[in-house]
């Protein structure tokens, strides 16, 4: 089994200057229903289909299972989909030994930013670059698959 550790943050300043690569990302949801969501995704010219379980109590940990798929079966799939669409696009930048994924969100989440670290343990101590900000790992409204039925207009984050 394959899991998933990671941080969640708002991010606060500038990122766009220290990402050292980007990719334009959009993503659906088969499921979310159960113990576990499926998504499509379709990043850049790549398609993926990736199975998540339910997050631990703290929300860092959960089963992940991903695996690269044809674009055409991506686009294919995006159409089974539940209504709602994550459009966003994805930074990459290196803070020490661990890389940043930080996501630029479009639509009806346009004006969230959030950034992740993935970790080989829970407590794993890693390097926060400046424009991190206040942390909101486990709080399910910044999930994707929450942003997609509740989208960030709607609440305004907080």
């Amino acid at each position: 089994m394959s899991f998933e550790i990671e941080r969640k943050f708002l991010v606060d300043g500038d990122f766009k200057s220290q990402a050292y690569q980007s990719s334009r990302i959009r993503q659906g949801y088969i499921t979310t229903a159960g113990n576990a969501t499926v998504r499509v995704r379709i990043r850049d010219d790549k398609g993926y289909l990736t199975i998540k379980g339910r997050s631990d109590a703290a929300g860092i940990s959960r089963y992940e299972f991903e695996t690269e798929i044809a674009l055409r079966d991506a686009e294919d799939l995006m159409k089974l989909c539940e209504p709602g669409v994550i459009d966003k696009t994805r930074y990459l930048v290196r803070a020490g030994k661990h890389v940043f994924e930080v996501d630029e969100f479009y639509g009806d989440n346009e004006g969230l930013v959030m950034a992740e670290v993935e970790l080989s343990a829970e407590d794993e101590a890693f390097e926060k670059p400046p424009f991190i900000g206040r942390e909101v790992t486990g709080d399910r409204r910044y999930y994707n698959s929450h942003l997609r039925v509740y989208p960030y207009k709607l609440w305004g984050g907080a």
